[in-house]
């Protein structure tokens, strides 16, 4: 069974940093579009980050405009593992955060395949 757990959400200050990690598990991902999305109450969910390999094993990422040079995805293959380091935060960052998975090249439509049960990030003083 596909298993997404995200971790390292809470309560930060404005211009604090935080970094969220998904462990996945259940099959290799290696192949996969990782992604983060998040849902502030009220809104729809938004793409916040993805990234991808290609077959000559280069590594593709992508941002959403909101979160360029602020945020920073990553992945440990060996480790089924995807990071995203947020720096700069600020309160409209607030929001339910999901790491995602998708094997059919979906970057940024909520689409995926599968999903984290999310963590919650909150940018407060």
């Amino acid at each position: 069974q596909v298993q997404l757990v995200e971790s390292g959400g809470g309560l930060v200050q404005p211009g604090g940093s935080l970094r969220l990690s998904c462990a996945a598990s259940g099959r290799t991902f290696s192949s996969y579009v990782m992604g983060w999305f998040r849902q502030a109450p009220g809104k729809e969910r938004e793409f916040v980050a993805a990234i991808r390999w290609s077959r000559d094993s280069i590594y593709y990422v992508y941002y959403a405009d909101s979160v360029k040079g602020r945020f920073t995805i990553s992945r440990d293959k060996a480790k089924n593992t995807v990071d995203l380091q947020m720096n700069s935060l600020q309160p409209e960052d607030t929001a339910v955060y999901y790491c995602s998975a998708n094997a059919r090249g979906i970057i940024s439509t909520p689409s995926y395949d599968y999903w984290g049960q999310g963590t919650q990030v909150t940018v407060s003083s």
